[in-house]
């Protein structure tokens, strides 16, 4: 028999981890399941703990989903991470898998889809959601400046424009994402600028045609 497969499950939610965790551990071919309730602790568990894959939210307080991504490929450039997340919007599809991730999956797949990723993942492949693969390959023929742009968004710049997109003040930004109000509105500035954009208005505008209105959670 195979070796099994230890996971490390990342997820702010800990009635959502129960739910997936109860999940997983039904398949005969998974080991041991940790837990992390953000990234911050996720970066710490996989330097003690070497699971052989990361099951990732990208919706989190502290360093966020996409800095998480960074921070685990960092420390280990052969870390194997899935994403799964709410976001079936292509642009968190491909910033997930340029950060480094090995698939994406979203959180309305039917169960199987998430123990057939993270199985394929650990034997060194790759898995998106066949849905979101077939978009992504029609995407990649003609993609629009606009997402060309988002993708010069460092990880926490574009925690930041989807939330100041989404109505978010600096001040509650900076609260949700444990920043200093400073450090958002360099930020501000900072995505403004690579947007080519002057107002909130345009980045607002620039957003909700990427489909990034109303569908984040930080």
């Amino acid at each position: 028999m195979s070796k099994k497969i230890n996971v490390l499950l990342v997820d702010d939610h800990a009635v959502v981890r129960t739910g997936y965790k109860t999940y997983l551990s039904l398949s005969d071919k998974i080991d041991q399941i940790y837990e992390a309730d953000r990234g911050e602790l996720a970066c710490q568990l996989y330097t003690q703990l070497q699971p052989d894959i990361v099951v990732l939210d990208l919706s989190m307080p502290g360093i966020g989903g996409f800095e998480s991504i960074r921070r685990l490929i960092q420390r280990d450039p052969h870390c194997k991470i899935l994403v799964f997340s709410i976001h079936n919007e292509l642009v968190y599809v491909t910033r997930a898998l340029k950060a480094g991730a090995k698939g994406y999956i979203t959180k309305n797949c039917v169960p199987d889809i998430l123990i057939a990723a993270v199985c394929k993942i650990a034997q060194g492949g790759t898995f998106v959601d066949p849905e979101l693969a077939q978009q992504l390959a029609v995407a990649m023929a003609t993609i629009p400046d606009e997402a060309e742009k988002i993708k010069l968004l460092s990880p926490r710049e574009f925690d930041v424009f989807c939330l100041l997109a989404n109505g978010y003040t600096s001040h509650k930004i900076a609260e949700k994402l444990c920043l200093s109000y400073k450090t958002v509105c360099n930020h501000g500035t900072a995505i403004k600028e690579k947007m080519a954009v002057k107002t909130l208005a345009e980045l607002t505008l620039l957003a909700t045609r990427q489909g990034l209105i109303e569908r984040y959670e930080a």
